[in-house]
C-alpha cells in the first residue's frame, strides 16, 4: 500500500512584480521565502480539488499532454483569482498592476515531484484557454504546465532546458535561443518539425530578472501527414541550474488574431527558484 503525504506548498499568484527580494546563492529578483507561521497556514490552506473538461486535439495540430492534469475553465479563473488575493497578503507578494481583460493569472509549482527541482512559474493566460498541470506519483512528476485553447492549435508551454546550465540570458548567444526552443517544441521527437528559425530576439529586465522575448517559425509535420505553418512567442530566462523557457504559438493563419494574446502571455512569464523545498511531494510505503 502506498500512503501519500504532502509536505506543503505556496501557490503565488503574480504578474508584472516579482516577489520580495532575499539575498543567497541566486539572484535576488528569483529567490523566495516563506516564515514558519507562513508554512503552517500554507499547509492549511493550499490544496483544492480541481476537475475539468479534457483539451479538444484538432487534426493532430496540437496534442494534449499525456500524463497530466486538466482543469476546466471557469473553475481555473475562479481557482487562481481567489489564491491571488490571499497570497498577496499572506506572504506580501506584490500586487499586478494590471491583468488584461480576458486574462487570468497563473501560479504553479514545476517539480513537486522527487526528480525534479521545484521552480515557481507564473504567467498570464486567456480565460477561455485550459490549463494542464504536472501528474505525480511514487516515480516523480510527469508532465509539464501549459495552457491552451487546443481546438484551435493555441499553445503556452513550459519547458526546463538543462543542457546549457544557468546562463548570462543577456549575453547570451543566439544560437542558445535557437537550441533552447527546438528542445521546447520537439518533446514528442525531432521528427515533428522542419523549417525551424528565431526571426528577432528582444532583451528584458524585470526587477533584475534578464528574459529574452523570441520570435520563431516552423513547420509542424503531423501524424496525419499535414505540415502546418506554426509561428511563436517565447520568453527564455535563466534561474536555478537550467534555461527556462516559456513557448507559445499558434497557426500562421490565426497568428493574425492571436499575436497579442501570445505577446501577452510571454510578456508576463515569471520563474522563480529557491525557497521551494516544502512544495515536494514524498511518499512512503507501509506494509500491512
Amino acid at each position: 500500500m502506498v500512503k501519500l503525504s504532502v509536505c506543503t506548498l505556496a501557490t503565488f499568484i503574480v504578474g508584472a512584480n516579482a516577489f520580495a527580494p532575499m539575498t543567497g546563492k541566486y539572484s535576488s529578483s528569483t529567490k523566495l521565502s516563506m516564515s514558519a507561521d507562513e508554512a503552517a497556514a500554507s499547509r492549511r490552506s493550499f490544496f483544492t480539488k480541481a476537475a475539468g473538461s479534457a483539451a479538444v486535439v484538432a487534426l493532430g495540430l496540437v496534442e494534449a499532454p499525456e500524463g497530466a492534469q486538466a482543469i476546466g475553465i471557469s473553475e481555473s479563473v475562479q481557482n487562481h483569482s481567489h489564491s491571488f488575493f490571499v497570497t498577496t497578503q499572506r506572504y506580501g507578494v506584490p500586487a499586478i498592476a494590471t491583468v488584461p481583460s480576458g486574462f487570468s493569472p497563473l501560479a504553479e509549482i514545476w517539480g513537486k515531484g522527487k526528480n525534479r527541482d521545484p521552480l515557481l512559474v507564473s504567467f498570464q493566460y486567456p480565460i477561455d484557454w485550459v490549463v494542464t498541470l504536472p501528474s505525480q506519483d511514487v516515480n516523480g512528476e510527469d508532465g509539464t504546465i501549459q495552457a491552451g485553447q487546443y481546438a484551435q492549435g493555441d499553445t503556452a508551454t513550459f519547458y526546463v532546458y538543462p543542457e546549457a546550465g544557468n546562463v548570462n540570458i543577456a549575453e547570451a548567444p543566439k544560437e542558445l535561443f535557437r537550441k533552447a526552443l527546438i528542445k521546447s517544441i520537439s518533446q514528442k521527437g525531432d521528427n515533428v518539425y522542419q523549417d525551424f528559425k528565431v526571426t528577432k530576439l528582444v532583451p528584458q529586465k524585470v526587477n533584475g530578472q534578464d528574459f529574452m522575448i523570441c520570435d520563431f517559425k516552423y513547420v509542424l509535420l503531423t501524424g496525419a501527414g499535414f505540415e502546418v505553418d506554426r509561428v511563436g512567442v517565447a520568453s527564455v530566462t535563466s534561474v536555478g541550474d537550467n534555461v527556462e523557457v516559456l513557448w507559445t504559438a499558434s497557426t500562421r493563419q490565426r497568428f493574425k488574431k492571436t499575436e497579442t494574446q501570445l505577446r501577452t502571455i510571454a510578456d508576463s512569464f515569471r520563474c522563480y527558484s529557491g525557497g521551494l523545498e516544502m512544495s515536494k511531494i514524498e511518499y512512503t510505503y507501509i506494509d500491512n
